[in-house]
């Protein structure tokens, strides 16, 4: 390949490393925890659907959760025993999340899945494979990225249609006190080479750069000496790169090895780029060449308080405590008994009313304090760190930023701490959006250098998860009102089909009735001719002009109808109006049954609505005038019906009225309108049907 120019990017710090603690001895395999406790959501996206229950036996290697879509991973034992529980467990998390954790006792035996131990899971010529096998496989084995935030590694292979020029194998690893890559570039570099290859291939890129930072000249070494061993030079190339935090983000890493730059909001495929990290790429390599799904990973356990430092790989779900204990933790060395923050992302920001151990997963810029050791190590746990009071001393209360710039200097980001730091504080979310605050990368470089140290991160943090409520919460706003607002179309789509409907049996009506005058016309000069002056008026041609009567029932069961129907709307404005009036006061508990944004729909409501009442009472009052007068002969019967059907009405009328006020609807003059009217009527009709008894006495 040609010689690869390297480049730089902006801020950037050289904290102390204090990496060479944990690479003095090989990596060790952590005994057998008696019990192992397993998230089902150990990665970005859905958390896995579980698909055993309490009591069953499990083999190591066996799929205990499948994936729930397509941005989700699989979830394996890993180890054989019982499942003894299923249950909502706090997770390991900045914000002491929790989520559902499938318990399994280990039986001691780590008995492996029959299909994984004798081997026919594995894909032998995995370089001729089928893409669409292998990332399949890598799915199936719920691979998930081990360097960063968890990212399904099958979703991020899923490249077809895209032209990936470079693909870029993150082993920097930059973060102070971790080792896990190192080590594993040290001694699994073919394993991790291979993996290399199984990318490189899904990704059909032009070539490979695997960046390392130049203070772990052992593993570069390694790394040169395997791409040797599987005659890759022509395609991948091991590249030493200057020792700088965060060299290790992924923007940063990419920036620095091609000179691109991923657009703010924006992933490396957009510029023709993947971007995996080492242990990711072992990881492939163990499930398409042994099929074995990724229950266990290399995690650095370090610190003063630690007796033995190294890397250990652990089983996924194994208790913290567990590892603490393995590698000889001294509780007293790392108490603390002050209100501290720690530098970067590894702070817990609270007050220790006791003195408690201090113990972070991460590192000390972008880990965190872990509330307990009972919490389980996950796919993404890179290191274990349990530093003395001395070695990472607690900070002191935040002073009041001096503006000093240095945060601004060090942020790798290009961003403007500062100016985000005081939209976080006072809350203005808009501000700091356009002020691209989605584009920090948590690195704490900014509080590494803060003299006031003011925890800025954690504001960043806080930030971006309301940022990201407020936004949720909008979304299910506006799904609220297109969902009325479709309903509303519907109902009003209906009622002018409807009335387009009329309208044409009106005008059918209306030219029948003309050929009929017609005809009759016809038929009268006809009789004339025939010397007929006076023609039988019982004749076709005079029955031909008789009007039609007109179906007034109808029509008044439409305007009645339509009338109803802007009551409701009409109610509903009146609810709206009171609803935010009481929240404009302050009145927190008054009952709101709609978005307050949903007034001008319902206002448009009631117009439309309005507009159909006048037109029907028109037509009605048209037909009435047009009608032919017919007499009916009325009964008993009939009076007491109506009397009836008055009196419901009567009964529903009050009801609506009783309930206005006890809500205060400004309906309430109409309603009592309406109520006078229709008792008038009701004193009519007993009227009517008295005067009926007496003529037939």
């Amino acid at each position: 390949m040609q010689p690869i120019t390297l480049h730089s990017f902006s801020g950037g710090i050289h904290p102390q490393e204090n990496k060479h603690q944990s690479t003095q001895t090989p990596i060790t395999v952590l005994p057998l925890p008696s019990q192992l406790i397993v998230p089902v959501g150990q990665h970005i996206g859905a958390p896995a659907d579980v698909i055993v229950a309490v009591g069953n036996r499990v083999l190591k290697g066996q799929l205990i959760a499948q994936p729930k879509g397509f941005v989700s991973a699989a979830i394996h034992a890993p180890t054989s025993g019982k499942i003894v529980a299923i249950e909502q467990r706090e997770l390991p998390h900045s914000s002491g999340l929790q989520g559902t954790c499938v318990i399994i006792d280990s039986d001691g035996q780590d008995t492996w899945l029959e299909e994984i131990a004798n081997g026919s899971r594995a894909i032998a010529d995995y370089l001729e494979a089928d893409n669409e096998v292998l990332i399949n496989r890598i799915r199936d084995c719920g691979i998930t990225g081990l360097g960063g935030a968890g990212f399904p590694t099958s979703v991020k292979m899923a490249v077809n249609g895209k032209n990936i020029e470079t693909l870029i194998i993150n082993g920097a690893e930059c973060e102070p006190y971790i080792t896990a890559d190192d080590k594993l570039m040290q001694e699994r570099a073919l394993e991790t080479m291979r993996g290399i290859q199984i990318l490189l291939k899904l990704t059909a890129a032009n070539h490979c750069l695997i960046g390392i930072e130049d203070n772990k000249p052992a593993a570069i070494k390694a790394m040169k000496e395997a791409l040797h061993q599987v005659h890759g030079e022509h395609f991948i190339n091991v590249v030493s790169i200057p020792t700088k935090y965060p060299s290790g983000g992924e923007k940063q890493l990419i920036e620095i090895l091609t000179g691109k730059e991923v657009p703010s909001g924006g992933i490396p495929a957009e510029i023709g780029i993947v971007c995996q990290n080492v242990g990711t790429c072992e990881a492939v390599y163990r499930a398409v060449a042994e099929g074995k799904p990724l229950i266990s990973r290399i995690t650095t356990i370090t610190g003063e308080s630690i007796e033995q430092p190294q890397n250990v790989e652990v089983l996924i779900g194994t208790p913290v405590k567990h590892l603490l204990d393995f590698a000889g933790f001294k509780q007293e060395k790392s108490l603390f008994q002050k209100f501290w923050h720690s530098i970067g992302a590894g702070s817990d920001n609270s007050a220790a009313s006791a003195a408690k151990p201090r113990i972070i997963m991460g590192g000390p810029m972008m880990g965190f304090t872990l509330s307990s050791d009972e919490l389980p190590i996950l796919k993404s746990s890179n290191c274990i760190l349990a530093p003395s009071q001395k070695e990472l001393p607690a900070n002191d209360v935040a002073s009041a930023c001096i503006r000093c710039g240095l945060c601004t200097e060090a942020c790798p980001a290009d961003l403007l701490p500062q100016q985000l730091y005081w939209f976080s504080k006072s809350g203005e979310l808009d501000k700091a959006e356009q002020h691209n605050i989605a584009d920090c990368i948590e690195c704490g470089a900014c509080s590494y250098v803060c003299p006031s140290q003011i925890p800025l991160v954690q504001y960043y943090r806080h930030t971006k998860g309301a940022i990201k409520e407020e936004r949720a919460a909008q979304d299910k706003s506006n799904r609220s009102k297109i969902r009325f607002e479709a309903r509303q179309d519907r109902l009003d789509r209906e009622a002018a089909e409807k009335e387009a409907k009329r309208q044409a049996r009106a005008a059918a009506a209306e030219k029948a009735q003309a050929a009929k005058k017609a005809a009759a016309a016809k038929a009268a000069e006809e009789a004339a001719k025939n010397g007929d002056a006076n023609p039988d008026e019982s004749s076709p041609a005079q029955a031909a002009v008789k009007p039609e009567p007109v179906d007034l029932d109808k029509l008044q069961k439409q305007l009645d109808a339509a009338q109803a129907g802007l009551k409701k709307s009409m109610d509903k404005v009146a609810e709206l109006k009171a609803a935010a009036a009481a929240e404009k006061n302050g009145d927190t508990e008054a009952p709101i049954e709609a978005p307050i944004e949903n007034m001008e729909v319902f206002e448009k409501a009631v117009a439309t609505r309005r507009d159909k009442v006048k037109l029907l009472a028109l037509q009605l009052a048209e037909a009435k005038k047009s009608a032919p007068v017919v007499k009916k002969e009325i009964t008993r019967d009939d009076i007491e019906k109506k009397l009836r059907a008055q009196q419901d009405r009567i009964d529903k009328t009050k009801q609506r009225f009783e309930l206005a006020q006890e809500q205060g609807s400004e309906t309430l003059p109409a309603l009592q309108k309406g109520l006078d009217k229709q008792m008038q009527k009701l004193k009519e009709l007993e009227e009517e049907l008295a005067q009926f008894d007496k003529a037939g006495a």
